[in-house]
């Protein structure tokens, strides 16, 4: 029994050193995830970034399909990402925003609210050219007074999901866009993303968006790029 008792406290002082840390005050991050879109296209405006006069369309439908498919990407990531002890909080669990109809503010809000440690938005593009295939990762410019606080994060957030991305689908590297024009970006105050999985336009791609296996590895990398930016692995 002694035997049994010390390999016992031999294996809890193993698990402790190889658990990753607690947040400050022992709670997880939070990664706050925005499946792009929602099941209509809202066509009223909001400003693009705080005290600004040029407005833009708050949804503009997205890719045929898109809303769907990102929607089911992103409850896959919370699972991954809850199964590795991360908190995480949707913008919308269903076709619409969860608290209604809202655009890419109350979206930036949703998240700057829960103070999230991480916002991933998560979209699947669409062209007039339908070659075009691959995945990007788009992170905010530099603007005093709107991302200068969240701009370095975001990059290098931005740099670790793409990667992870890649790895994981195999799908074309199109590389990194820093986006001065996204009301999502700009009205965020928590470091944010946004991911271009593929293009719905492309038949090849677009198979292998709406398959569930390919929708995993999205996942899966998603969630291991944000635990990297979270300092939860190697």
């Amino acid at each position: 029994m002694r035997g049994v008792l010390r390999g016992t406290l031999l294996a809890g002082a193993v698990a402790l050193l190889v658990a990753p840390a607690p947040a400050a005050g022992g709670t997880a991050p939070l990664v706050c995830l925005d499946p792009g879109h929602a099941s209509r296209p809202d066509l009223t405006t909001e400003p693009i970034g705080p005290g600004s006069s040029i407005r833009k369309i708050k949804d503009g439908g997205g890719a045929a399909g898109e809303a769907r498919v990102v929607l089911r990407i992103a409850k896959r990531a919370r699972i991954v990402l809850e199964n590795g002890g991360l908190r995480v909080a949707m913008t919308r669990t269903g076709p619409d925003f969860t608290l209604g109809r809202g655009g890419n503010v109350d979206r930036a809000k949703f998240c700057n609210r829960r103070n999230a440690a991480l916002m991933i938005r998560i979209h699947a593009d669409g062209s007039s050219d339908p070659a075009r295939h691959g995945a990007a990762t788009l992170y905010p410019a530099w603007r005093h007074g709107w991302t200068d606080d969240v701009y370095r994060p975001s990059l290098r957030a931005a740099r670790l999901l793409q990667r992870a991305l890649v790895r994981r689908t195999g799908a074309r590297d199109l590389g990194l866009f820093r986006r001065g024009d996204l009301t999502g970006f700009n009205w965020a105050n928590v470091p944010v993303v946004l991911v271009e999985t593929g293009f719905m336009t492309n038949p090849a791609e677009r198979r292998r968006l709406t398959s569930f296996p390919y929708q995993w590895k999205i996942a899966r990398a998603l969630a291991r790029g944000a635990e990297r930016f979270l300092g939860r692995r190697a």
